[in-house]
């Protein structure tokens, strides 16, 4: 019997991308309005971050800036260092990464796992201190014969990817009916990129980008000022910045709307118990973004939110129970979910337009 091939890849590479779209449902039960998740953990790498390292990575090779042996430098919260640890084993590239302090130690075996090398430093620290994990990247790089520095801050190509892919698979998966899209911002490349190609097929779009409280962003895009007194030490990995990233482009965002550390926490687990998605923390941000804006929707609305990651990597944060504790999350010996979890917040204040 002939065999048919057509479901088999060259490698998991090939994976990358056509992420499905899921319809929530009891997680989101009194909406006035259907929304839906676009979930990131289906790339081989389980997040987001997956389509921008092959993406700036293949833009290099084609310009020649990596040759064989070359090193790849980056800064990261954990998952663009595993995909483009990912992407260098396969391509056969060396690869160091410099995270915060405030990445889990069960992230960091993820990235060593991947054969990369792993420099950790203060989280604390302003962007343009020697110890900073932004400055500790760039000095490697400039020590590392035949390396790059992808930079994912201010790289445009991280925008670039996403405006490639992520932006027409929601536009095609929605039909282009989507009114509203809700996404998490860190470096900025994926609200920025997925929004310029949506709001090309329709600028009637809104779009929401979610931040945090520490962080700079909201206020910026608000008031065009970047406020030192905004930044303060906060524990979601992956969202908000103490600085404004190139890649973030301000124009295609109609309003921030910042979530606390807690909060998310309780949302990234009732995703959990409601939806059964083990997603990660910064997913949880973005559900209860969309918690703090519920009633602003309206019926005919089509609302996409971006979930970013798996929840595998934060096994020791938000599903521990002990951490939940030890950051004032949960009360000892309290049951997993009560009446107390903060997940029903009175969003009558929160005005996207």
């Amino acid at each position: 019997m002939a065999v048919n091939n057509s479901n088999i890849h060259e490698s998991i590479l090939d994976l990358i991308g056509n992420t499905p779209m899921i319809k929530l449902g009891k997680s989101v039960e009194d909406f006035p309005c259907s929304v839906y998740a676009k979930v990131e953990c289906f790339n081989p790498g389980h997040s987001a971050k997956d389509r921008i390292a092959k993406y700036i990575i293949e833009c290099a090779e084609d310009k020649g800036l990596l040759k064989p042996g070359s090193t790849i430098v980056e800064t990261t919260s954990g998952n663009t260092g595993f995909s483009i640890a990912m992407v260098s084993i396969l391509k056969k590239y060396k690869c160091i990464l410099v995270v915060s302090s405030k990445t889990m130690p069960d992230k960091i075996r993820f990235l060593e796992s991947l054969g990369a090398t792993v420099h950790v430093c203060p989280a604390n620290v302003p962007a343009d201190h020697p110890n900073s994990y932004y400055s500790k990247a760039k000095k490697i790089a400039e020590e590392t014969p035949n390396s790059i520095y992808i930079n994912q801050y201010f790289n445009d190509l991280n925008t670039e990817a996403h405006y490639r892919s992520t932006g027409p698979e929601i536009w095609n998966q929605t039909k282009g009916e989507i009114t509203h899209l809700v996404a998490c911002s860190g470096t900025g490349g994926t609200i920025s990129g997925t929004a310029k190609y949506l709001k090309e097929q329709n600028p009637n779009i809104k779009v929401i980008g979610v931040d945090a409280y520490g962080s700079v962003l909201k206020k910026y895009h608000e008031t065009g000022e970047l406020d030192p007194d905004e930044i303060y030490p906060y524990k979601i990995e992956g969202l908000g910045k103490n600085l404004i990233p190139g890649a973030l482009k301000f124009s295609y965002i109609d309003k921030f709307i910042k979530v606390t550390d807690k909060d998310s926490a309780w949302a990234t687990r009732e995703l959990a118990m409601t939806e059964g998605m083990l997603l990660g923390y910064t997913s949880g941000a973005a559900l209860q973004a969309l918690k703090q804006l519920r009633t602003q929707f309206k019926p005919n609305d089509k609302v996409v939110v971006i979930f970013p990651d798996h929840g595998s990597r934060y096994m020791e944060k938000v599903y521990s129970d002990n951490w939940m504790v030890q950051e004032g999350f949960m009360k000892p010996m309290d049951e997993r979910y009560t009446e107390e979890s903060p997940t029903n917040i009175n969003s009558d204040s929160f005005q996207i337009f």
